[in-house]
């Protein structure tokens, strides 16, 4: 699945690109494909949010036939794509503001080992285990589909709502290499199985800001911190409040706000521990 949130152009050009090329007779068993999830969001150009109420797709799932309008469309996708498959690919992207280094996550289930595995598989850098007790977040696709038996990642590759080509193809190979990982695509070609482990990372912490502001970061995504280095600050547009942002732990940095606006509790870094 593409297109949960409508501006992540990258992996919905991706999983387009993989449907244009593959060749169906290398496809073993049911494949069950959505392109665009949020069409809604694609067409008015929204950030993270469907537009119809303000919600988050990816905090709504498993859904709720009752519901607003995204917790009606969760629900759908969650009974028709998720619920009747054994692995689950969330492909996403970095939103208009939001800049990122290529990473996978899964959460803990349990068939923590099976997705693992298919989180290892995409060939990316990073893999980021989801404890799901410390999550940041909740109400995400994966989770859900973790929650009742089915192993499932979230794979991220491209940044602030930018389609470059070398990001697609990255995200297309890697789609690929899950897809012959799980059986579903027969093998064929060396460029379909990784070529090195990834880092692997057992903890995620979100960092948000206080205070409204200017955010400045001095470290970009892919970087490595130590505890307690400085990692940016926001400063108020109107005053003298200033707060310093530090790494709370050692780690990389896999996303990042890319705007210098942010708000109260405004979300500024992903930090995988």
């Amino acid at each position: 699945m593409a297109g949960v949130h409508g501006c992540e152009y990258v992996a919905m050009a991706a999983l387009q690109k993989f449907l244009d090329s593959v060749d169906e007779s290398r496809i073993k068993g049911e494949l069950r494909v959505i392109t665009m999830a949020n069409a809604a969001s694609f067409w008015t150009r929204t950030s993270f949010v469907v537009p119809h109420d303000g919600k988050n797709l990816n905090r709504s799932f498993p859904g709720n036939p009752e519901g607003s309008f995204t917790e009606r469309l969760a629900h759908v996708i969650f009974q028709e794509l998720i619920r009747p498959v054994d692995f689950f690919i969330d492909m996403h992207s970095g939103d208009l503001v939001e800049d990122l280094e290529p990473f996978v996550l899964f959460e803990e289930s349990d068939v923590t080992d099976r997705a693992r595995a298919l989180a290892q598989s995409y060939g990316l850098g990073h893999v980021v285990r989801v404890v799901k007790s410390d999550s940041p977040i909740s109400g995400t696709a994966s989770g859900a589909a973790a929650e009742i038996g089915i192993a499932a990642i979230t794979a991220e590759v491209g940044r602030c709502g930018l389609l470059e080509h070398d990001a697609v193809d990255q995200h297309e190979r890697g789609l690929r290499r899950a897809l012959v990982h799980t059986g579903v695509l027969e093998v064929r070609g060396e460029e379909e199985v990784p070529t090195s482990p990834p880092l692997e990372h057992s903890s995620w912490a979100w960092l948000r800001s206080p205070i409204s502001g200017w955010w400045s970061p001095r470290v970009s995504v892919g970087h490595y911190v130590e505890a307690g280095e400085q990692i940016g600050e926001v400063r108020e547009i109107e005053g003298l409040g200033r707060h310093v942002v530090s790494a709370p732990s050692s780690g990389y940095l896999l996303f990042m706000t890319s705007s210098p606006a942010v708000d109260v509790d405004g979300l500024l870094l992903g930090l995988a521990c």
